[in-house]
């Protein structure tokens, strides 16, 4: 896909698929990290994969995103959105879906390398601080 056709994806629609690419690579994580029966390791992916927690996570990763990254986060975090989940305020919201434009956008640009990257520092300095 060329970067004029992914860059006229409107933004939840990369927030989409980048809620699925996150939400594979936290499976991995836990089933690779994990010795824990399935219904643990759900629990466990319910805990990284929600707003509260993706907006922290965005707070830990963004001083370390390019200028084009930080652009598409704040195009996903300024999208207006019609309602939040019952569990999360509405900055978390807005944040966590910037957070999933920007996973979703670099998914369809083919930077898996810069995905791992991020999802790395995630690792690092949310669950192991």
């Amino acid at each position: 896909m060329d970067d004029k056709t992914i860059n006229s994806i409107p933004t939840l629609n990369l927030a989409f698929i980048g809620d699925g690419v996150y939400d594979l690579l936290v499976r991995e994580y836990l089933v690779t990290h994990s010795s824990a029966h399935v219904g643990e390791l759900n629990k466990l992916k319910v805990a990284m994969v929600n707003c509260k927690s993706q907006a922290e996570y965005m707070k830990l990763i963004s001083e370390h995103l390019t200028e084009e990254e930080e652009a598409v986060y704040k195009r996903g975090r300024n999208t207006k959105v019609n309602s939040a989940s019952k569990h999360s305020t509405i900055s978390d919201y807005h944040s966590a879906t910037g957070m999933e434009a920007l996973f979703g956008w670099l998914y369809l640009k083919g930077r898996t390398e810069r995905i791992n990257e991020l999802f790395a520092l995630i690792i690092e300095k949310g669950l192991l601080s």
